[in-house]
């Protein structure tokens, strides 16, 4: 396993000495290319944001949204006399005008409008399955008049699960709808029928019948598909012969039409920049960091991974930058990526003089959330910091706990840790399973600390089964 260069740092000698000594044993590997809870952590902090940029997207979820923000109308208030509608008597307003006009832009609107509503309801709650049948029937008479927005919009609905009680994909539903609002050159239909024929979704797979929608998709313009295109014909991917070509001009055409949620073209020809391919793209360091930039820019996390690394350890021509590199490190770990959050782990390790506090509380935190992430890199830190007791009170036992997690996955230096040592007593596990989990900004991938603790065991209970080293 490589090493990295180490951080350059200048800090009291003291603390070097003692910080070094504690990022020597919890070192790692970065690479472009799980939970035991301990006793009650803080919230990751995000570092401070040196160079302010829009890149770091809220972007917004399908699920239950506060009713307050569906119809927050304070700024329209004339006076403190002033009575607005409540929300059933709008929605009431809105639908009698809908009723009234033959236009279906107004009426696909207030689909639109009663689904958002719906969305903001509890999932057992009758008022949203009333609202969500009314926009179903609505979206379906407008299909039938060959409505394009109609189509693709029910057939998402149907895709998504938002139309079924329990929460069932319903793509034998969907695909049809997608397949009719292709017909009407929607680029977004054409996409996802493209993806319905390529994974069996509501249909029986063909590639054939892929690359045509795909085509058809990116004859419009649509940068996912033209993102697709491009990797099937430099991979020889959907029975497309490879042709790198080809390839390389459908990825240039995409990340010209590149959007925040298809950002994806940027990054690989920035990939394809680093390495080259030959006769078809040059290797070009500087143009390949301005693509990552961009599809950063879009906040895209492997991209964001990647410059924090060439700001750190200077990557790709770049010049040695704490500032930028905690940034974009910063934009991916906010997004969950794993490696980025291990990243922070070790930049709050040793910290840097007036841009980041050194913090052991904050590392412990960016390697447990790592560590839920599954990374064993960050599985081994989190035993290490729980066995010296960085960020955390020592404890033995839970750092044992730790070791085994990160050599079920294959982490070497775990493997030496826990080698003729007994599997952690299960009371160790009852009285994990009572404490609470971390307050991460985004919450643990289990939901909730009860089903986090039913894995935890899980995984232990298989160890104990097929691992040797607990036989």
């Amino acid at each position: 396993m490589e090493e990295q260069p180490q951080r350059q740092m200048s800090t009291a000698s003291s603390s070097v000495e003692h910080r070094g000594s504690i990022y020597s044993e919890a070192s790692y590997t970065m690479s472009s290319n799980s939970t035991v809870t301990s006793s009650t952590v803080s919230s990751p902090a995000t570092p401070p944001n040196v160079y302010s940029s829009p890149s770091v997207l809220t972007l917004a979820t399908d699920g239950p949204q506060p009713r307050s923000q569906l119809l927050d109308q304070s700024h329209l208030k004339p006076g403190d006399r002033a009575s607005l509608l409540s929300h059933a008597q709008t929605i009431n307003m809105y639908r009698d005008n809908a009723k009234r006009t033959n236009n279906p832009s107004i009426q696909f609107d207030f689909a639109n409008f009663i689904v958002e509503a719906a969305k903001a309801m509890a999932v057992d709650e009758p008022q949203r399955w009333e609202y969500l049948h009314e926009a179903e029937r609505l979206l379906r008479q407008l299909s039938l008049r060959g409505h394009s927005e109609a189509q693709y919009y029910l057939g998402n609905m149907y895709a998504s699960g938002l139309l079924n009680k329990k929460g069932k994909n319903e793509f034998d539903k969907a695909f049809p709808l997608f397949v009719q609002a292709t017909k009407h050159h929607h680029a977004d239909a054409s996409y996802r029928a493209a993806k319905c024929y390529e994974d069996g979704l509501g249909c029986k797979r063909d590639s054939g019948k892929a690359v045509q929608f795909y085509r058809r998709a990116s004859t419009l313009s649509h940068p996912g598909a033209m993102y697709r295109l491009g990797v099937a014909q430099l991979n020889g991917e959907l029975r497309i012969s490879r042709n790198p070509r080809d390839g390389v001009k459908w990825l240039k055409r995409a990340g010209e039409s590149a959007t925040a949620e298809y950002p994806h073209a940027l990054h690989e020809l920035a990939l394809l920049h680093e390495r080259g391919v030959n006769n078809v793209v040059f290797v070009d360091f500087s143009y390949a960091v301005t693509l990552y930039a961009q599809a950063a820019e879009f906040g895209y996390a492997p991209s964001a991974f990647r410059l924090g690394e060439c700001y750190e350890y200077g990557k790709l021509g770049c010049q040695c930058d704490p500032a930028l590199s905690i940034h974009y490190y910063t934009i991916a770990a906010e997004q969950g990526h794993r490696e980025a959050c291990f990243a922070l782990t070790a930049w709050y390790l040793v910290g840097s003089p007036n841009l980041l506090p050194q913090s052991d509380e904050q590392a412990y935190v960016w390697a447990h959330r790592a560590a839920q992430a599954g990374l064993p890199k960050a599985e081994y830190a989190m035993g290490y910091f729980t066995e010296v007791g960085i960020g955390i009170t020592k404890n033995a036992e839970e750092a044992l706990m730790w070791y085994a997690l990160a050599a079920k996955h294959g982490e070497e230096r775990a493997m030496k840790k826990i080698e003729g040592k007994p599997l952690p007593t299960i009371p160790l596990v009852a009285r994990m399973q009572q404490q609470s989990s971390p307050n991460f900004n985004n919450p643990s991938p289990f939901g909730d600390i009860q089903k986090e603790s039913k894995w935890t065991k899980k995984v232990f209970d298989s160890m104990k089964r097929n691992s040797k080293t607990f036989a």
